[in-house]
């Protein structure tokens, strides 16, 4: 299995080379040769650990990594670190299943990807005989940040630095940013949004005199965004589990179809599914659920992508995202793998800030159904849901369940549905508490808000969240959005 770029500048790179160089040398992403079919019968996972599932789905991606390094890679990832054996269990509430992906050590679902990256990436560098420094770069909307940061913190041979849009994220996303140890880690926030950030971040990649001037120090940059192939394919495993798990408990039959609705932003992780769909996964429908930034929703209802609207800020921020770059991979799949057209309508994107697809590459998108919630919408359904069954759930989560259930009804399709539960809600603290109660107490800080959702939920506060209350601010660093190349200058002296 080798990897190509989107845009047709590279090809028959290795996986374990895609993993290092993040982005393609065209700006393009790497997608595999062909998406690999199950070579197992997936009830033959039924009783198995998610990490002997993990294994038998990431060896058809990653093909040049032998079964010991593989293994190795998966156990030192998925391992104590979570505080449940299952990894990521599902939990059933007022009529669909919630996969929690957040019981890794930052309480996102960008634990189940960023856990294993670092040991992917290292293993890679010892296989290509890499001996540069690997710096990776990576622009946060705030979940990315911590768990890449946590994941690579002190990890021999690489350095990572990470930017945020500054008052762009919770103030516990922040604090876990800005208080995480090691010599090799910092954070920087931007004066700008999200978008500002990636495409900052993008433009420094595709920088062929700066790399040439890293090259020289021997630094070599990568990235922790789900741009990585090395991102995307341990977040395939998670679906397969989902089903497999569905089927021990009975809930399905052997073949029978499931919905999946995730809350979107940069669209990799609606994409892991759609990949674990084609792979022979029986999906029926891919629910991709947007907030008030809908670019997505606009774009599976008119197959036009526009980014020229109002960036709203919402209390999901981890989905206040218009340029959603993972899609492009579901562009490139549309027309055929057709490099040349895809790099046309990128092209149209960086210079116009939209393109429309054809009605042959809209069609072929038939299994994603689109839907958006509001504020008010969001805050309802958590509310809701708090209500008839007592299960709190974190904003991002609130949108795909205020999505799913308009869906539902619009459609009424009662197919068995999993919807996927990205973050704690302790990381979003006063927006759930808010909801729920419909007010917030005048005064109260976050950590006081966060005893009253202890009180609420009668679950334990994780110790990704209760050891911010102490912890010092150690990156204060912030840049305008036009500076970050010099910022990344500067920071290579330090986490190098």
């Amino acid at each position: 299995m080798n990897y190509n770029s989107t845009r047709g500048g590279e090809k028959n790179v290795s996986p374990s080379m895609a993993i290092l160089k993040g982005l393609a040398d065209d700006g393009g992403l790497f997608m595999p040769e062909y998406i690999p079919a199950f070579d197992f019968d997936i009830r033959s996972m039924c009783g198995r650990k998610y990490q002997e599932l993990a294994y038998e789905v990431m060896k058809l991606y990653l093909t040049d990594y032998t079964e010991e390094e593989l293994r190795t890679c998966i156990n030192n990832a998925y391992d104590s670190k979570f505080d449940t054996e299952e990894i990521a269990p599902l939990a059933y509430a007022d009529g669909a299943y919630f996969l929690e992906l957040y019981h890794g050590a930052t309480i996102a679902f960008k634990d189940m990807a960023l856990s294993i990256l670092p040991h992917l990436m290292t293993a890679a560098a010892r296989k290509n005989d890499v001996t540069d420094r690997i710096i990776i770069l990576t622009a946060t909307s705030g979940d990315t940040g911590k768990a890449a940061m946590a994941g690579f913190a002190d990890v021999p041979g690489t350095g990572i630095i990470v930017f945020f849009p500054k008052g762009g994220v919770s103030r516990i996303q922040q604090l876990q940013m800005t208080t995480q140890k090691g010599d090799n880690v910092t954070a920087v926030a931007i004066h700008g949004n999200f978008d500002d950030a990636q495409t900052g971040v993008k433009k420094i990649f595709g920088d062929k005199e700066f790399a040439r001037e890293l090259a020289d120090r021997h630094v070599r940059l990568s990235s922790a965004n789900s741009i990585n192939i090395g991102r995307l394919v341990p977040q395939i495993v998670y679906y397969v589990y989902s089903y497999v798990k569905l089927l021990e408990a009975g809930k399905i039959s052997d073949g029978d179809k499931i919905n999946i609705c995730v809350p979107t932003g940069n669209f990799g992780n609606i994409l892991a599914a759609y990949m674990a769909k084609l792979m022979g996964l029986p999906v029926a429908k891919l629910i991709c659920a947007s907030n008030d930034n809908k670019v997505l929703y606009d774009f599976f209802e008119t197959g036009c992508y526009d980014k020229n609207r109002e960036f709203v800020l919402t209390d999901s921020p981890s989905m206040d995202i218009l340029v959603s770059s993972n899609l492009e991979r579901l562009i490139y799949l549309s027309c055929g793998c057709d490099a040349v057209k895809n790099a046309e309508l990128m092209s149209e994107l960086s210079s116009k800030g939209r393109y429309a697809v054809t009605k042959e590459m809209k069609d072929s998108m038939a299994d994603f159904a689109g839907g958006f919630a509001t504020e008010a919408g969001v805050h309802d359904r958590i509310r809701s849901l708090y209500d008839a069954t007592g299960y709190v759930i974190d904003t991002h989560t609130g949108v795909a369940a205020a999505v799913y259930d308009d869906y539902a009804e619009a459609s009424g399709d009662k197919t068995v549905t999993v919807i996927v539960s990205t973050a704690s809600p302790y990381k979003f603290s006063k927006a759930v508490v808010g909801a729920i109660k419909g007010e917030l107490p005048e005064g109260a800080d976050d950590f006081e808000i966060i005893e009253e959702l202890r009180e609420l939920s009668g679950t334990q506060i994780p110790a990704a969240v209760a050891e911010l209350k102490n912890a010092p601010v150690r990156h204060t660093a912030e840049c305008e959005k036009t500076d970050m190349k010099e910022t990344v200058r500067k920071a290579i002296e330090w986490v190098s």
